[in-house]
Parts: C-alpha cells; structure tokens; sequence
C-alpha cells in the first residue's frame, strides 16, 4: 500500500485545511518545494499535491511549484480545480504523474471518458469526496445527489483505475479516517481507492493495509504536527492481508 505525503498548497504556500474550509488553515511551510524533499528523504515514494487555489477557482502560480516538486524524480498526484482537458494535458506536461479530478466527474463526466481515451487510465483519479455520505463538488462547498459507490461504479465502467476517498468531516482533524467506508468502497466498486482524511494512526493504516483492497493513503495533519512519522506509515503500510 503507498503512502502519499500530502502538500496543499494556497497562496504558494503549505498549508492544511480543517474540513477543507479556507477560514480554518494552518501554513506549515512557505518553502513547498524543500517539504516535498522532506519527505522525500525520509522515504516517500509518490507525493499528493492539492492545489487549492484551483480548487477554489482563484488565480494561482501553483503550477510552476508543481513542476519543481515533479523535478525532484519521486512522482506526483496532483488535483484541485482541473476540469478541462487542457487543464490535465498542462498538468501532465508540468510533470504530474496522475492527474485527480474531482467536480468534474460529477458535473462534466463525459470530461473523465475523454481524458482516460487521451492519457490512459492510469493517469487519472477520480476523487469521490463524501460529506454525510454524498460526494461533495467545488472545494467541498457543494453536496451532490450521488453516494461514493454509485459514483465510483459509473467511473469504473467509465474505465477508471483509481480513486480518491476522503471523508470531508475528518479531513485535518486527527480523528481518525473512515477505515470501514474506505475499504467498502474498495470492494464495493473494484477502483484501486486511495484513503485520505484523518488518517492518523499506525493501527488504521495497518487495517487499511490488511484488507488487500485498499491501493494508498494520504497523510497529511498527521505527518504535519508530528502526530504519525512518516516512518512509522510506512511501516505500517507493510501489513498484509
């Protein structure tokens, strides 16, 4: 299972978002391209980048900060506001591994069809983003009328590999993350899900491990203020169903 430091970036800095709110951040670091070497050094093997400037529809200079991090030879997932094929074709090009796309999926699917035709699906990830059991749109400010499951299938006949699965109410609150709708998401569609929000713990990520369902996890608040090691997720990240 991979574990994917997160680096959310606003305003070019590191910053990590309470339930994805803007009114609750934290800046960790002003410097994102030494964080992301940071954990590469300590032994990340692919890193998570948000956008959040995207995500929120605000004008931003993250691009040129996500084709520095790229430079650094350990791949990226990169999302937050792509919602055009143009938009993925330059993330690409700025040296994104795997491009995740969120509100798009819900409100211009016929997008994801296109991009997996155009990229290849392993280059792409749906983010199924739930609040309260729907899927959340636009920088978790709207609630849809799909269920994660119901969406990760459509996405899967789509021809989708991967998915995102966060639990919005977790997200940087050091909680915990949803261990049980993370891996009935996994069984439940056959996407290779990806954790995120809340993860905390060496005891979760281990039972995420365990289940043999779940592709990954994303860790952020936790790595951030020292609550898990980056180490000690790894290790963790080891267990075997």
């Amino acid at each position: 299972m991979i574990i994917y430091p997160a680096i959310d970036l606003h305003g070019g800095q590191v910053v990590r978002l309470r339930e994805g709110d803007p009114a609750k951040q934290t800046v960790f670091s002003h410097h994102p391209v030494e964080m992301a070497q940071k954990w590469i050094d300590q032994g990340a093997e692919w890193l998570h980048i948000v956008n959040l400037d995207g995500a929120f529809a605000k004008a931003n200079d993250n691009a040129e900060i996500l084709q520095e991090i790229a430079a650094l030879g350990v791949p990226v997932q990169f999302g937050g506001g792509l919602r055009t094929l143009d938009d993925i074709a330059q993330a690409l090009k700025q040296g994104a591994s795997r491009i995740v796309l969120g509100t798009v999926a819900i409100v211009n699917p016929a997008i994801v069809h296109e991009a997996i035709a155009k990229f290849g699906a392993d280059k792409i990830c749906v983010a199924l983003d739930a609040r309260d059991g729907f899927v959340t749109t636009h920088g978790w400010t709207n609630a849809s009328d799909q269920t994660p499951t119901s969406l990760g299938r459509s996405m899967a006949e789509a021809g989708v590999i991967h998915a995102l699965y966060t639990d919005v109410k977790r997200d940087g609150g050091l909680i915990g993350s949803n261990v049980h709708d993370t891996i009935a998401l996994a069984r439940n569609t056959g996407l290779q899900v990806i954790a995120s929000g809340g993860v905390t713990k060496m005891t979760e990520i281990a039972q995420l491990a365990h289940s043999g369902v779940v592709a990954g996890a994303v860790i952020g608040m936790a790595l951030y203020t020292g609550e898990l090691t980056l180490k000690e997720a790894l290790i963790a990240a080891k267990e075997q169903a």
